[in-house]
């Protein structure tokens, strides 16, 4: 069966980074689209970035753009999600999906918590 399983995330001051990763199985990574999305406390969804099957394309939320930077390694099964400059608003659950033909989502793994703070 499909798996994504995050890691990478906890806690780190504002101005700093992190690296998460999503490890993929039970599918054929290489030919879907994956996508990171995140659910701050007390808040809905937030689609955050993704990337195409070739890493030939990606997209980013205005909120993160130019601070976060998605790529993938298909030899891997691996998607990672880059992020710097962070500041206390991106404390979120972050969670990796993979994304159906049009682009809508498909499954999720369980999430991983990022939290900025001093």
């Amino acid at each position: 069966q499909v798996q994504l399983v995050e890691s990478g995330g906890g806690l780190v001051q504002p101005g700093g980074s992190l690296r998460l990763s999503c490890a993929a199985s039970g599918f054929t990574f290489s030919r879907y689209a994956m996508s990171w999305v995140r659910r701050a406390p007390g808040k809905g969804l937030e689609w955050v970035s993704d990337i195409n099957s070739g890493s030939s394309s990606t997209h980013y939320a205005d909120s993160v753009k130019g601070r976060f930077t998605i790529s993938r390694d298909n030899a891997k099964n691996t998607l990672y999600l880059q992020m710097n400059s962070l500041k206390p608003e991106d404390t979120a659950v972050y969670y990796c999906a993979n994304l159906n033909s049009d682009y809508s989502f498909g499954s999720w793994g369980q999430g991983t918590q990022v939290t900025v703070s001093s």
